[in-house]
């Protein structure tokens, strides 16, 4: 049962979101990757928002360059928290999507990691979820010792 969705806007992407998907690994937390265009497939983005739940996904990673409104779209139709990661895919290297992340309206909440911050963005994921599981806590734990040791 993946508990973290991965999401990316474009397969172009995909490099960029890698060091999400080696921390939720490294982590021991089950995910699954799905690559869905807000903009060129509303549809499949408001199922799979709808379905997240019932999937057993607890948190949305969502990952998108230039308008990047995969998160927000994402959010508008799921209760479960959702992470966006501006990707710099644009000539403005990314400050377009961070933007368009951040500025959501009011009741549809999304938190923002940093432009191309992908690694942030599992991190933050493992917080959450080690609210509820005690093994993602401890591995979280783990990883911040290590940091401290570096």
């Amino acid at each position: 049962m993946p508990l973290v969705g991965v999401v990316l806007g474009s397969k172009t992407d995909a490099d960029m979101i890698q060091p999400a998907i080696d921390i939720l690994e490294e982590l021991g937390i089950d995910y699954q990757l799905s690559v869905i265009s807000a903009h060129r497939n509303p549809e499949k983005v408001r199922e799979y928002g709808l379905e997240a739940e019932k999937r057993g996904t607890e948190v949305i990673i969502a990952a998108a360059g230039y308008a990047a409104h995969l998160p927000g779209v994402l959010a508008s139709w799921t209760p479960i928290p959702v992470i966006g990661v501006p990707l710099p895919t644009s000539k403005l290297k990314g400050i377009d999507a961070l933007l368009s992340v951040i500025q959501m309206p009011a009741g549809v909440p999304v938190a923002c990691v940093g432009i191309n911050a992908a690694k942030n963005a599992a991190l933050l994921a493992a917080q959450i979820l080690g609210i509820k599981y005690d093994k993602i806590k401890q591995a979280y734990a783990k990883y911040k010792q290590r940091l401290a040791g570096e």
